[in-house]
């Protein structure tokens, strides 16, 4: 019995210092380590993301216009900013043993704002505002977003994992028009065959949209206050993030005016955060939810928003999967899930090897050979 008892203390023990390993910087500071006390050695990788910078423009309305420009219809609705130049942290167990450039310029984050929307989702089924993500979401907006019976079949699972097929005009966007296939013309975007929801992966904003808009009905407060109030406040992020939607994605919700925000830059708007501050998001993941001993989002609700959806290996509720699949990065570690956005914003969550990366302004078909130089010395 003795032993028994010793063997639960020395695990507890044990369980208690592996828990105080992880290191959450207090706000407006973050404790550095060498990478010598890890035996790492990052200055390769470093000096490969200075060098290796988004080719497009700086005048971010610019490069928008440009990546978007076979889109019919496509418009700049929100806010847009001039970027800044490559900038980026590493952090092991917390502690930031690598940067560069200026960590604390807040810049445009593009679709890295998805997986910030999906937290948002992972929140309200935490409070049970929504019983469960399978469930249709008309059964929660009750206007005409969801009638049909397309629409109405459309779960919360489908708008997460982007299979929903929604078909409509939101914020004068039209689903179609977003991101439509090349070798086709207007005719056929706009009388194409709709796919049963849950069986046809399409990357689309405007459904992105249709999320966030579902959920501002749910909560029936900005996404914003709600972001800031349960994740941002609690990871001790500065001040200088800002969520925006478009300049017609106003509302109104109890009598109330409120902006429904974007999930990505795609139009303008979006997240527009600093280095730091999406650092300080990477590693509430990498530690499953808690920071410190606060558990903010429910390890379970972060574990099934890893997993891959049955239409793209690669995705799972609004985060990327290193799984084998069109996305595959052959030589990094499987279990690795990262935010991506346009112009070369990433979050890259390592929960094994408890690392967090935040890269900005990385030319993006660079992001395997970056990653590679970080993983050759783990």
């Amino acid at each position: 019995m003795r032993k028994i008892i010793l063997l639960v203390a020395l695990n507890f023990y044990f369980f208690q210092l592996h828990a105080q390993d992880i290191y959450f910087p207090p706000a407006g500071e973050w404790q550095e380590k060498s990478t010598s006390e890890y035996q790492l050695d990052f200055s390769e990788a470093v000096e490969f993301a200075k060098n290796n910078e988004y080719s497009g423009s700086k005048d971010l309305r610019q490069a928008i216009l440009k990546g978007f420009q076979h889109e019919p219809y496509h418009k700049i609705l929100g806010p847009t900013k001039r970027r800044g130049g490559p900038a980026g942290m590493i952090l092991k167990d917390g502690y930031l043993v690598a940067k560069w450039g200026d960590t604390r310029r807040v810049d445009m984050t593009f679709s890295v704002t998805k997986s910030f929307l999906s937290t948002t989702a992972l929140l309200a089924r935490d409070k049970g505002l929504i019983t469960e993500f399978n469930e249709p979401v008309i059964n929660y907006v009750w206007d005409n977003t969801f009638e049909g019976e397309h629409n109405s079949k459309i779960t919360w699972t489908h708008l997460l994992q982007q299979n929903s097929d929604w078909s409509g005009q939101l914020w004068g966007g039209f689903d179609w028009a977003d991101r439509p296939p090349q070798d086709q013309n207007i005719d056929q975007w706009r009388s194409r065959e709709l796919h049963e929801p849950g069986t046809h992966f399409k990357y689309n904003d405007v459904r992105v949209n249709v999320l966030a808009y579902s959920l501002l009905n749910v909560f029936r407060k900005p996404l914003p206050k709600v972001l800031k109030e349960n994740i941002m406040d609690p990871i001790d992020a500065s001040q200088s993030w800002r969520w925006f939607g478009y300049e017609n994605s106003w509302t109104t919700i109890d009598g109330l005016k409120m902006q429904s925000v974007s999930g990505g830059g795609h139009s303008g708007g979006g997240m527009f955060i600093n280095t730091e501050d999406m650092a300080r998001f990477g590693l509430l993941f990498m530690n499953n939810g808690k920071w410190g001993k606060k558990e903010l989002i429910p390890e379970d609700l972060i574990s099934e928003a890893m997993q891959a959806s049955s239409t793209n290996p690669n995705y799972g509720y609004m985060w990327w999967l290193n799984s084998e699949g069109d996305r595959h990065m052959e030589n990094i570690d499987e279990h690795i899930f990262y935010a991506a956005g346009f112009g070369g914003n990433f979050i890259v969550v390592d929960q094994k090897n408890k690392i967090v990366i935040v890269i900005r302004w990385l030319e993006p078909s660079r992001l395997e050979d970056f990653l590679n130089l970080v993983y050759k010395n783990l």
